[in-house]
């Protein structure tokens, strides 16, 4: 077992700390999305693989996940890889379309589920492993290593629909008319999940991140039996194998159900998305649970004083318990790199 994940040590690392639910200040920063295309030196490597390829090639994505943590010293490094991997991992036929996004082979009835082999996760993902272990040895002393994986609501609706998509209406269709194959889909993929983030802590990751992008799709009902409960077994699995590991829940525009995510599924930190007013999630949640956000990436992307202004409105309304300094979605790729520096040295700035 990792020396950060034993049941004695107490940890070093600022992320590390804030997880385990001390409030710092100021607060430890990492950005979803840190290692992407507004970066100079991604769009170098980029030229040189497909997204694929960047994700299952260790040399490449060890260094495309370093990139940000060179460049702005972020307390949290999270590896370069995909929610998706999983379901490609498991047979489904996986390309990323300059342009489109992901497609898919669909998973419209049992023969297609059927088809998906669970057991070939482990060796199919080694080339993610190495690429922790890598990062293990590479990373500053006081920057945490986050594993993550797509939720299974959130996969599902990839794999299901064969594609991106705004509304989701095949899967969510789907789950209503054949609930049977719906939860056949989702107990597969709750299972794979937790397995493959219990390889992805063997090898290196600290804590671990699920992210639900698509779970503010769902009405209350379909929310708890969809998000909540797999996330419930997910942790519990997680739990059982590493009983101090900690763990992000991001269940994106879940509004007020995100209170009730935090409280059942037992997650250590829970990620607020842009729409959260961070302020009245404090009111929602226990005093402990370590909060995540918010920054809305579209104002990281503009810059200036108003920025400014906002991260340090965030960053101050935390104030006096954990927090995590972070955006409330992804750095979107128009984002100029200075902005992003800017911002690190506005949250670490409190003279």
């Amino acid at each position: 077992m990792d020396r950060e994940n034993s049941p004695s040590a107490l940890p070093s690392k600022p992320l590390l700390r804030t997880l385990h639910g001390e409030a710092q200040w100021p607060p430890p920063i990492w950005l979803m999305r840190q290692a992407g295309r507004y970066l100079p030196e991604f769009r170098a490597m980029r030229a040189k693989a497909d997204f694929l390829t960047r994700c299952m090639t260790p040399d490449i994505a060890t260094e495309l996940t370093l990139q940000p943590i060179r460049r702005y010293g972020m307390d949290g490094a999270i590896l370069f890889s995909d929610i998706l991997i999983l379901p490609w991992a498991m047979g489904q036929s996986l390309e990323f379309v300059e342009g489109k996004g992901p497609v898919l082979g669909a998973i419209r009835d049992r023969a297609a589920l059927d088809r998906l082999d669970p057991k070939r996760v482990a060796e199919a993902t080694a080339p993610v492993r190495e690429t922790l272990s890598r990062l293990r040895r590479e990373l500053p002393p006081q920057t945490t290593l986050l594993g993550f994986a797509g939720s299974p609501f959130t996969v599902a609706c990839y794999m299901v629909e064969g594609s991106g998509s705004r509304e989701f209406a095949i899967t969510r269709q789907m789950a209503l008319t054949e609930p049977a194959l719906f939860d056949a889909l989702m107990d597969k993929l709750t299972e794979a999940t937790a397995e493959m983030l219990i390889g992805q802590v063997e090898a290196g990751a600290e804590a671990v991140m699920l992210f639900d992008s698509w779970a503010g799709l769902l009405p209350p009902s379909q929310f708890r039996r969809y998000v909540i409960a797999p996330t419930r077994r997910i942790v519990e699995r997680l739990r059982e194998a590493y009983p101090t590991l900690k763990i992000i829940g991001f269940p994106r525009l879940a509004g007020i159900m995100a209170a009730e995510y935090a409280r059942e599924t037992c997650v250590d930190a829970l990620a607020c998305d842009t729409s959260v007013d961070m302020t009245q999630m404090t009111r929602m949640v226990p005093d402990d649970l370590t909060l995540q956000g918010n920054l809305d990436p579209l104002i990281l992307q503009a810059g200036g004083e108003g920025m400014i202004r906002e991260a340090q409105a965030i960053r101050d309304a935390m104030r006096g318990r954990p927090h995590i300094f972070n955006l409330g979605h992804g750095v979107v790729p128009q984002t100029p790199p200075e902005h992003v520096a800017a911002l690190v040295q506005a949250v670490r700035d409190v003279s």
